[in-house]
């Protein structure tokens, strides 16, 4: 995929999304096209933003997401849903119900994977053993080794999906815990270098799973002007080749259309992030060649959760 590929389609406001810079059904011809829908630090918003008068008044709300994306599967045959991290904190209801409610609902939303933000420590390692019973989809996070702690064996550190024959390996990257969390709720995870395990995880899924995409899903920030040595996503997708879409959380940046990294081999990576408390919902339509499983072109678009989606 080079830039004139690159279709940007997005709608400001909650009235609604059309699409209309994405290609006709790729069913329908020689291309095969995967949808990616994605949300970050949703910091336990449950319900909308009140109707008080301020900024984004109205939006958001679980079910409201719940509805869009379910509009959005019964239009796409092949749809991936993901959530960067930060599903916890912020609202009465993390310290009512403990992430309980947060991850039965995602659950119901059929969410594909997830990977783990820093407030998801917030009620320390045991607290998070108690709630994954809740989660039916994945944790997925490759740099933190829980091998010395009672999470020892419930993560992945990557998975492959599979849309008709295009296969997509997705991996989790979190940020450094130490000074960000209070050390007794992450105790004896160790912090392993993002960058030399986003290598691993590159190589292990492009030559070894022979995936035809690869994604990760990051809770690392989009940079960090004032802290330069810090990893982030754009050192990421500038040092590590053959990830094609960063989608990341953490720094609450709303992004009306992904910044795009280019390599020297031709290729890009994408990264993506929609801002905070599941106001928006990410949406990235790529288009496969059906022989060949190379990317042809990709169409983006900011949802507000609260709009509808025109059928066609």
């Amino acid at each position: 995929m080079n830039r004139r590929d690159f279709i940007r389609a997005s709608m400001a406001g909650a009235a609604g999304l059309s699409l209309l810079g994405v290609p006709s059904p790729a069913w329908a011809t020689d291309q095969v096209r995967l949808t990616i829908l994605h949300s970050n630090d949703v910091h336990s918003r449950i319900d909308p933003y009140p109707m008080d008068g301020r900024p984004n008044a109205g939006l958001g709300g679980m079910a409201r997401r719940a509805h869009l994306v379910n509009q959005i599967r019964r239009q796409e045959k092949n749809v991936l849903l993901f959530d960067s991290g930060d599903i916890w904190q912020g609202t009465p209801y993390f310290n009512l119900f403990d992430g309980e409610l947060e991850y039965k609902l995602m659950t119901q939303m059929r969410y594909d994977a997830a990977t783990l933000g820093n407030h998801d420590f917030d009620n320390g390692l045991a607290g998070l053993q108690r709630q994954l019973p809740n989660a039916g989809f994945p944790f997925l996070t490759a740099n933190y080794d829980f091998s010395r702690t009672i999470l020892k064996g419930r993560f992945l550190d990557y998975k492959i999906f599979e849309k008709e024959n295009i296969k997509i390996g997705v991996f989790g990257l979190g940020i450094e815990l130490a000074g960000l969390v209070d050390s007794r709720n992450y105790a004896q995870t160790v912090y392993l270098d993002p960058l030399e395990r986003a290598r691993a995880m590159v190589k292990q899924l492009r030559e070894v799973e022979e995936c035809n995409m690869v994604i990760c899903l990051s809770h690392l920030g989009f940079d960090f002007t004032n802290e330069p040595e810090k990893i982030n996503d754009q050192k990421l997708a500038r040092q590590v080749a053959g990830i094609d879409v960063i989608l990341g959380g953490h720094s609450h940046l709303f992004m009306t259309e992904p910044k795009i990294i280019s390599h020297p081999n031709g290729r890009d990576t994408l990264i993506n992030q929609v801002g905070k408390d599941g106001l928006y919902l990410g949406r990235l339509d790529f288009t496969f060649n059906r022989r060949s499983k190379e990317k042809n072109s990709v169409a983006s678009a900011v949802v507000p959760v609260g709009a509808v989606v025109k059928t066609s």
